[in-house]
């Protein structure tokens, strides 16, 4: 025979500690543009980087305004460029290969 009040409080205190020891991925999100400067470009790359390294996900955003997407291959070769650098730290989950709107997405989650 045992309390049964003892046995429900050991299972609230074991499931709160689960609660506490749970991590929620979350989706953070980092925007380009197509001409983006270097030093701007390096400052993103180091957001998403320790993103990723929290374990979260990234949504890499590049959007295009006005004539931008004339030269949607200025804007794709930027979005690569951002997926290469991070390829050590993450793969990449999706991404579009066509201009949705007016934005190029990609997901990538860490390794």
């Amino acid at each position: 025979m045992m309390d049964w009040g003892k046995e429900r409080y050991e299972r609230q205190k074991a499931r709160k500690e689960a609660r506490k020891n749970q991590h929620t991925v979350e989706l953070k999100e980092v925007q380009l543009r197509p001409r983006t400067d270097d030093h701007d470009f390096e400052v993103k790359v180091k957001r998403a980087r320790r993103f990723l390294e929290d374990g979260n996900v990234v949504r890499i955003v590049l959007r295009f305004r006005g004539r931008e997407l004339r030269q949607a291959e200025v804007g794709i070769k930027a979005l690569d460029r951002m997926l290469e650098a991070l390829s050590d730290v993450a793969r990449v989950e999706q991404r579009s290969h066509t201009i949705q709107g007016r934005r190029l997405v990609a997901l990538v989650e860490p390794i």
